[in-house]
Order: C-alpha cells, then sequence, then structure tokens
C-alpha cells in the first residue's frame, strides 16, 4: 500500500477538462486502487464541494485556487509540506503544475503546452511567462511527466526539454451524456452545437462568421453553451444579424445538454489548439457526428470518424458544414464511424495506465 497526496489545488469548479480529468480519473482509482491511500490537499473552493467522488479524505489547505497568486505560491511552495504531513509515498498534481521542491517522487500531468505553442490565444497574457517558468520547474522536477496525447508529448519535449523516457502518454476518454435520445434529431432542422468556455483558442468567432456566410434557406441553427452574461459572441451575433439563428448558453444543466445533445445534427469543435479535446469524444459516444478542426491532435483523437475544417477559414467552414448537415448518408457514416473511434478510450484504462505510471516511479525510489 502507498500513500499518495493528490495536489488539488487547482480544483475550483471552473477548469474544465483538467477537472473532469481528475474527478473520472480519481473515482476508478476507488475502484482499480483500493489498497492505497489517497489524500487530496484542496484549494479552499474544492473542499467547500461535493467531493465524495475523490477515494480517501480531504485536506483543506486554506489556499484559493481562484486567487492567482495564492495558487501558484501553493502549487511551488505547499505541496512538498503537505505530503511530508501526510506521510505521503508519492505526489500526484492531475492539473499541470505542481512543487518546486520535493522529498518524495513526483507525477504531474501536463495537459498542454498552449501557453508555449500559442501564447497568441491565451486569455491572461500578463501570467503567460509565469506559468511557462513554473512548467519549466516542475517538469524538471518531477519523476514522471504523464500527458494525454502524443501531440502534447512532442511539445513538452520541444519547449521543456523533458526525456521522452520521463514521459507517458495515456489518453482520457469521454462519457456518453446520459438521457440523449437521437431519435429525437430532426434532419428538417438542422442544429449545429458547440460546447466550451470562451477562451481565444477554443475559436467560436470563425463559427459564429462561417455561419453567417451560409445562405438563410440552407442555415442550421446554431446552440454555442459554456458562457456568462458577458458572452463575447452576443455582440458578434447582433453584428452579423443572426439573433434567429443562435442560442447562446452559459453553463447548462445535464439534462439541458442532453436535450441539445439529442437535437444535434453536428457537434462542432473548431479550436486552433488542444491538449487532446474530450468534447468530440464525448460527441460520438452519444452518436452524434462531429465537425472539428484539422490539427495534428484532433487526427490523433478522431481518425477518420470526424468532419475536418481549416479553423482559420470561415468561407471554408460554411462550405463543409452546408454540404454535411444536408446530406443523411454522410452524417450516419460519421456518426457510425465516431460511436467505433470513441470506443477505444475508456476511463478505466486511463486509470490502469496511470496506476502502472505510479507503481513504476513508487519501485524504483524504492519505496
Amino acid at each position: 500500500m502507498a500513500t499518495i497526496l493528490v495536489d488539488l489545488l487547482s480544483l475550483t469548479g471552473s477548469k474544465g477538462g483538467m477537472e473532469v480529468y481528475t474527478r473520472e480519473l480519481y473515482q476508478q482509482f476507488a475502484v482499480q486502487a483500493p489498497q492505497h491511500e489517497f489524500v487530496g490537499f484542496a484549494s479552499t473552493e474544492a473542499a467547500a464541494m461535493d467531493l465524495t467522488w475523490f477515494p480517501g479524505r480531504i485536506v483543506d489547505s486554506g489556499i484559493s485556487g481562484e486567487n492567482r497568486l495564492q495558487w501558484a505560491r501553493g502549487e511551488l511552495l505547499a505541496v512538498n509540506p503537505a505530503a511530508r504531513r501526510a506521510g505521503a509515498d508519492l505526489i500526484h498534481s492531475p492539473a499541470t503544475l505542481g512543487p518546486h521542491r520535493r522529498d518524495i517522487p513526483t507525477v504531474v500531468t501536463m495537459h498542454d503546452m498552449l501557453y508555449w505553442s500559442h501564447p497568441e490565444f491565451m486569455s491572461t497574457p500578463l501570467y503567460t511567462a509565469p506559468v511557462k517558468l513554473m512548467e519549466r520547474i516542475v517538469s524538471r522536477r518531477a519523476d514522471r511527466v504523464v500527458t494525454i496525447s502524443e501531440a502534447s508529448a512532442e511539445a513538452i519535449g520541444r519547449y521543456l526539454s523533458v526525456p521522452r523516457s520521463r514521459i507517458s502518454v495515456i489518453h482520457l476518454a469521454g462519457r456518453a451524456i446520459a438521457g440523449v435520445d437521437r431519435d429525437r434529431h430532426r434532419p428538417d432542422q438542422p442544429l449545429l452545437l458547440g460546447t466550451g468556455n470562451r477562451r481565444p483558442h477554443k475559436n467560436w468567432e470563425t463559427l459564429v462568421r462561417a455561419l453567417a456566410l451560409i445562405d438563410p434557406p440552407q442555415r442550421p441553427r446554431l446552440a454555442l453553451t459554456g458562457s456568462g452574461p458577458d458572452d463575447p459572441m452576443i455582440a458578434l451575433v447582433a453584428e452579423l444579424e443572426l439573433q434567429p439563428w443562435v442560442e447562446l448558453h452559459g453553463w447548462i444543466e445535464e439534462s439541458e445538454l442532453a436535450d441539445l445533445y439529442s437535437r444535434a445534427t453536428l457537434l462542432a469543435t473548431p479550436s486552433f489548439c488542444e491538449g487532446f479535446s474530450l468534447t468530440p469524444v464525448e460527441g460520438m459516444l452519444s452518436g452524434i457526428p462531429v465537425l472539428i478542426s484539422d490539427i495534428a491532435v484532433h487526427r490523433e483523437v478522431a481518425g477518420d470518424a470526424a468532419v475536418y475544417v481549416d479553423p482559420s477559414d470561415p468561407a471554408a467552414m460554411a462550405a463543409t458544414i452546408a454540404r454535411v448537415v444536408s446530406d443523411p448518408a454522410l452524417l450516419a457514416e460519421h456518426a457510425r464511424k465516431g460511436l467505433d473511434q470513441a470506443s477505444r478510450y475508456s476511463w478505466e484504462d486511463t486509470a490502469r495506465r496511470t496506476l502502472a505510471v505510479f507503481d513504476e516511479v513508487l519501485t524504483a525510489s524504492g519505496r
């Protein structure tokens, strides 16, 4: 048995894919690794959340994961002492950053290198240099770096000079959204669906501009979820006079998401860059054809199951959308291919392979 301190300082309820990863992984650990003791070193926000999915005790760090200065200091300086106090044999930092020093073996999951590869798309440019410095420090201190795609592994090697022998690629998985009924999809009422935050690299602007280029008789409706009242798409939709065709939603309940998944003709992910991209996998698992940007990580994740578009070309994107939503045979083919492709990924496998990394690091350290 090993005691594993889990760095949950980034967990605040607002971090998207990294929080999905942490939750799904540790729910699996509860089943696959009952011999281990897990101690969650949590942000103040996480400590106040429902963490019944975590398979161990939670320690409230007193550190805010939303206060960037507190959070950065906590990652660098507080995690290692917390591990010592817990008598831990291993530290796992599942959200890219971790301790500056460590007295015990450390595994860090680094999801992407977007601050390095695409700094122009980062919504908090003042933090670009500090985050890059922290990523460099953490990657050099970690015994093993886990990452979520071959594309991210290549970037970690290129930007952080981490030897490939210290990087383990373990793909994420998805989940079929509960309550989806694809029989509710109406081919005569095409609906394009996009889900996710409005960070610049998600590229919703190009999707909206593409929609405006489709002739109104052929134009599908568009539903975008995942923003607040200050949604930057509001002004763009008004500028393009697309209000009759576009629904802008905030963060929605699972039942609302199931309704949209049931009615969607295509699930769109037009990102300029990603570390893995969970949304297309979840769309494919739910039987929805997916339209995604033609970038290396999407080719790795979706294979030939997706419809690919140039994320920087709204005219070409518009032509592809109009063609695909009007072709039932093509939609059915991509839905079938998507189910097959998505079945290759499972959280059970993600957890099993991650536990194997923990065991390798513990064995190498003599613990």
